[in-house]
């Protein structure tokens, strides 16, 4: 199927935000919104909409720091993450506007979002106040409920691509958001994959003592279980 793409710009309070819309021929079957890493918006992301765009879905990775604000070595991945991870109902503001954008230029009504790592984090607080998604699916991502969302009940389905040995989301942390999802009546799954790190799905991740292992088989046990998840959303 070839696909057409384009990268484009949107603002809110002052500040401007970068996307990237992969479209495929003819009518999308919704638009699948991919919310990046600590890093911040990348070639990684803007695949990740093409291959949706592939399938059918218009893609569209959206931006939550702004135009020209990403990292490089782990300090300043942290410097532009650990605000917003501190600040749950900011991320969450920044979510929308990329949501509400990526429906608007896309001309879908129906989506969903999926995302990675930081991006995991941010698609669950998506499924958790509430947003305008059928569904999200998180690769690899941070577990921790953001504290502004006890007692909500969840209704966007919730897929979870996790690795067992990931270090920044332990059993323990496992077993907390299962019980949150349950309080929460969400309709949730999760895949664990055993000996698999935390940023599975990153070719360039290869820091075992940090504990980010890119991982082959992982990677495509999760994009087959998304492209399903997809499916069974939207048909």
């Amino acid at each position: 199927m070839s696909i057409t793409t384009k990268s484009l710009e949107y603002e809110a309070g002052g500040q401007s935000y970068e996307g990237y819309l992969a479209m495929p021929e003819g009518t999308p079957k919704a638009v699948v919104v991919i919310a990046h890493a600590w890093g911040g918006q990348s070639d990684f992301d803007k695949k990740k909409a093409d291959m949706l765009a592939e399938w059918g879905y218009a893609g569209f990775a959206m931006d939550v720091y702004g135009v020209g604000k990403r990292g490089e070595t782990t300090e300043e991945c942290q410097a532009l993450m650990n605000p917003l991870a501190s600040n749950r109902s900011e991320l969450q503001n920044r979510l929308k506007l990329g949501l509400e954008t990526a429906k608007k230029e896309s001309g879908c009504d129906k989506a969903a979002a999926i995302g990675f790592c930081f991006g995991g984090l941010s698609v669950l607080d998506m499924a958790r106040t509430g947003m305008a998604v059928d569904g999200v699916a998180s690769f690899h991502g941070l577990l921790g409920a953001p504290g502004n969302t006890d007692g909500h009940k969840t209704k966007a389905k919730i897929l979870v691509l996790h690795g067992w040995d990931d270090p920044m989301a332990t059993p323990e942390d496992v077993m907390a958001f299962a019980k949150e999802m349950t309080d929460a009546n969400a309709d949730w799954q999760l895949h664990a994959y055993g000996g698999t790190m935390h940023a599975f799905t990153n070719p360039g991740a290869n820091d075992p003592d940090f504990g980010t292992v890119y991982n082959k088989d992982a990677e495509r046990r999760s994009i087959a279980a998304l492209k399903d998840f997809l499916g069974e959303l939207f048909g």
